[in-house]
């Protein structure tokens, strides 16, 4: 289970709807701590294809970045990233090796990052198992992620 505070919701919204309003998908990835707390996201550097041609890589710059942000007793807990619709997790989602333990999420904000503004009842959220991702939905959904009060 993680959870995220509005405060990290709010700025990772903010940095997807920024990249959304120049037609770019945007990812970031959640830090939490070894209590699932993630209190923080890091960007990092990352170039990407302007709609309708949609895509998004971290550079080998935003690869050090990520090397070098964590602190210690923290992990990335989840990738987060937009997409232009409402498109479920790509291919090149499932292959991206920003974090590939198990139990790991990845969160996709449909709309550019808009859908965020719903919260995240209106995201996609997956966990890897056994190398796959796994859209989690109802009670699973619920006891992987939450908003933190």
């Amino acid at each position: 289970m993680i959870s995220i505070p509005g405060s990290v919701l709010a700025e990772t919204g903010a940095f997807l709807e920024d990249r959304g309003a120049l037609g770019r998908e945007g990812t970031a990835l959640l830090v939490a701590d070894h209590a699932g707390l993630a209190n923080r996201i890091v960007i990092p550097d990352q170039v990407a294809g302007e709609y309708p041609e949609s895509w998004v890589e971290v550079t080998e710059a935003g690869k050090l970045q990520l090397a070098a942000h964590l602190r210690s007793g923290e992990v990335y807990a989840s990738r987060i990233h937009s997409h232009p619709g409402n498109e479920p997790h790509s291919m090149t989602d499932d292959a991206n090796p920003a974090i590939t333990f198990d139990d790991a999420l990845s969160i996709v904000v449909p709309f550019f990052g808009l859908a965020l503004r719903q919260g995240l009842d209106h995201c996609l959220v997956y966990r890897l198992s056994n190398g796959r991702w796994r859209e989690l939905r109802g009670t699973a959904r619920d006891d992987a992620v939450r908003v933190a009060r």
